[in-house]
């Protein structure tokens, strides 16, 4: 009886050794992951500060008049406070040139980065989940094409388009942004995954047709991977320097980011003109859209929109 009654006291002393055994493991373990999340939350801090701080300066001397972007503080306002002057001067401008370059660059963002959605996407679905000879060539072809530097085909795609009369047009312009490599790449890689082949062929059993499946099953599935492409196109079209630079000669068909350019060098070469606070006031409009477009979109960017669609 006596063995009896001590073996269950020695259970519990075993298992409390185990547990400080297993404490005095993980202490230096969760030390080690604190001085580490320290250490990431303080480069973060830095690289935020990095980038609000040229926000910041943006913001803060478009409040400015001409005279005080030059005596005063960068970072600090002026003596007035001259935003809606700014505003109202760089809307009347030069008859309005500054709206002019808005609608251009509005027209070649709906027309081009969202051609070059679409044909992303319907191009990548269809190299997903359909099988077709040659489908390797085309893999090669493609990551070929993302390598290729859009600046190194500027020159080319401007005689290219010099020989058939497509220069300072909008279309030359409008053309190469149809064309999206890299968007063609995200959703045929995004689409391998999101969109169960059983479901497809579930819906063909059920008498769907191949365009109603698609708009009706695979679209909704494929949104997150479509806002990304959309995003990443009205970006890179809205920012788009160099192809408008030498494709267009005429200042009616300028997007913002030419004019601005133009306007920039004008207010600091010789002779210059007092026209700086308009760069900067115009720099502050150019990049509202781009951050409107983000934060209506970026509700579409959701992760496992196939979950339970398919049943295991």
């Amino acid at each position: 009886m006596t063995a009896l009654t001590d073996r269950p006291r020695k259970a519990p002393s075993r298992a409390a050794a185990r547990s400080n055994r297993a404490a005095r493991a993980a202490a230096p373990t969760s030390g080690r992951r604190s001085r580490k999340s320290t250490v990431l939350t303080i480069v973060m801090i830095v690289f935020t500060i990095y980038s609000f701080v040229p926000l910041i300066w943006l913001i803060v001397n478009a409040t400015k008049s001409q005279p005080d972007l030059y005596s005063s503080f960068g970072l600090w306002f002026g003596k007035d406070f001259n935003l809606f002057q700014n505003i109202a001067q760089l809307f009347s401008y030069r008859d309005g040139i500054f709206l002019q370059w808005l609608g251009n660059t509005l027209l070649y963002v709906v027309v081009g980065a969202g051609g070059a959605t679409l044909l992303a996407t319907v191009a990548g679905y269809g190299m997903a989940k359909y099988d077709f000879p040659g489908k390797r060539a085309v893999f090669a072809i493609v990551l070929g094409a993302i390598a290729v530097p859009g600046t190194a085909l500027a020159v080319p795609t401007f005689l290219m388009f010099s020989q058939v009369g497509l220069t300072n047009t909008p279309w030359a312009v409008i053309l190469p942004s149809l064309i999206s490599p890299f968007g063609f790449y995200l959703i045929w890689t995004y689409a391998s995954e999101a969109i169960p082949t059983e479901l497809l062929e579930a819906a063909r059993m059920d008498g769907a047709g191949e365009f109603r499946t698609f708009f009706t099953i695979s679209l909704r599935l494929l949104a997150p991977g479509v806002v990304t492409v959309a995003l990443f196109a009205i970006v890179a079209t809205w920012n788009n320097y160099f192809l408008p630079l030498i494709m267009l000669s005429d200042p009616t068909w300028y997007p913002l980011t030419v004019g601005l350019s133009q306007w920039s060098a004008q207010a600091t070469g010789v002779g210059a003109q007092p026209i700086f606070n308009l760069v900067i006031t115009g720099s502050l409009v150019t990049i509202i859209p781009i951050v409107a477009a983000f934060l209506v979109l970026q509700r579409y960017w959701q992760s496992g929109l196939a979950a339970g669609s398919v049943k295991q």
